[in-house]
């Protein structure tokens, strides 16, 4: 006679405190291309809901990265192109610096001074381009390459641009010298290789103290490895570098960088042509798709921060939000609903913590927050809803799908169940 072990079902969702992954830096987006100016246009009122839904915990996303964008147009630029501290070459590498501030930098230091008031922190500033007079081609935009004989000049620019901000109350606390140096773009861009960018960081990482220095949003994630491999196998250049960063247009984020240091999602927003608001529709544009893409990160890349592009814009913009700026008003897309289920309740100093669920259909990351409280997020890539039994009653739990946006659900004798296709945000 043999005797079988009874079976007993396994939880839905298995929390192991024990395991310790990366520490959260924290979410954002980006406000570059003076995308600022359309908030700071609204109405009182209107201005004041858009931030509350970037910055607030209770009313919205409770974001803390705020990604800055220095300019390279010249003087007089129209909107959508971000002016240069320093428009005019000064006369050559060598000569004294012609900087110009005008206190408001495109509309962002208004933007940075308010996203400070709800305590935000990290101040994020990346150089799309040097100004043209600095390159090979002559101007910021369709790539080209920093000559080299600018190099110096460029490096004691970008510290100045960090000093203005300095002078305005706000510390710039990461600062980027390239974006998307892998890819000619018709916008303001520039050529970096990774050897480039070696040698560039060790000019600037000399003379940009108290800033920790982030390299080289790539276009794709993979690609961002060979500037991480690259910067970490030169030791003058990983003495500076503290933060290595990607995108995820080129090839999204599935496995970490060659590093041990943090590193940021640094940039993305789904694919699209029109202004999206849903949570589901199988369009690769809405709420349910950027949820996906963060968890993704988070596991997959071992990310640190995720900051999207871009907060607000306007037209058929894949942003957060859809200014219209002849109603003096705003829409709102499930997209920001995705990011807040994340921003608002894994805070900075969050500490990813193992998590395994029992079905494959559950995407499931936990993290334990500086105060001691965990954070369970769990999208239901399924069509069916599945529970989870033995839960808390005090635990506090939100849900976001096509009809509830961070809505709070009581906990039912101990048990939650996630919806089809929906994202449960679940803190204890």
């Amino acid at each position: 006679m043999s005797l079988t072990r009874p079976e007993f079902p396994r939880p839905a969702i298995t929390i192991d405190d024990e395991v310790r992954h990366q520490t959260i830096d924290g979410f954002g987006f980006s406000t570059a291309f003076r995308r600022g100016e359309l908030i700071r246009a609204l109405p009182d009122e209107r201005r004041r809901e858009v931030l509350d839904l970037w910055f607030s915990r209770e009313k919205g996303a409770g974001l803390t990265i705020l990604r800055l964008g220095i300019g390279s147009a010249p003087a007089g630029s129209p909107y959508d192109e971000m002016v240069s501290i320093q428009p005019e070459d000064p006369g050559g590498p060598g000569a004294p610096p012609g900087y110009v501030w005008d206190g408001d930098d495109n509309g962002q230091v208004w933007l940075a001074k308010e996203a400070q008031r709800y305590g935000v922190e990290r101040f994020f500033a990346v150089a799309w381009s040097a100004p043209g007079y600095m390159k090979d081609n002559g101007e910021d935009r369709n790539g080209g390459a920093l000559l080299p004989e600018w190099r110096r000049a460029y490096a004691d620019y970008l510290v100045a641009y960090t000093r203005f901000y300095a002078r305005e109350g706000i510390r710039i606390t990461d600062l980027g010298f390239a974006n998307e140096p892998d890819w000619t773009a018709p916008h303001p861009s520039m050529r970096f290789t990774p050897s480039q960018a070696v040698e560039f960081v060790k000019v600037l990482g000399p003379l940009a103290s108290g800033v920790r220095l982030v390299c080289c949003e790539s276009l794709g994630w993979t690609e961002a490895k060979a500037y991480t491999a690259a910067i970490a196998a030169d030791a003058e250049a990983r003495r500076w570098v503290k933060v290595h960063t990607g995108h995820g247009y080129g090839t999204p984020v599935d496995s970490p960088l060659p590093t041990k240091l943090p590193t940021w999602m640094s940039e993305w927003n789904p694919n699209g042509s029109a202004w999206n608001e849903s949570w589901y529709d199988g369009s690769g544009s809405d709420g349910y798709t950027v949820a996906s893409a963060v968890h993704d990160a988070l596991t997959l890349g071992d990310v640190s921060g995720y900051v999207y592009w871009l907060g607000a814009s306007t037209g058929t913009t894949r942003a957060l939000l859809r200014i219209d700026e002849e109603a003096g008003d705003y829409r709102v897309s499930k997209r920001l609903w995705a990011l807040a289920a994340y921003g608002r309740f894994i805070r900075p100093g969050a500490v990813r913590i193992g998590a395994v669920a029992a079905k494959p259909s559950l995407k499931v990351c936990a993290f334990r927050n500086p105060d001691g409280s965990r954070v369970v997020e769990v999208l239901n890539t399924a069509m069916t809803p599945v529970t989870w039994e033995g839960v808390s009653e005090a635990a506090e739990v939100y849900l976001t799908d096509e009809d509830s946006s961070l809505e709070s659900l009581p906990v039912r004798d101990g048990v939650v169940t996630f919806g089809p296709r929906a994202l449960t945000t679940i803190v204890l």
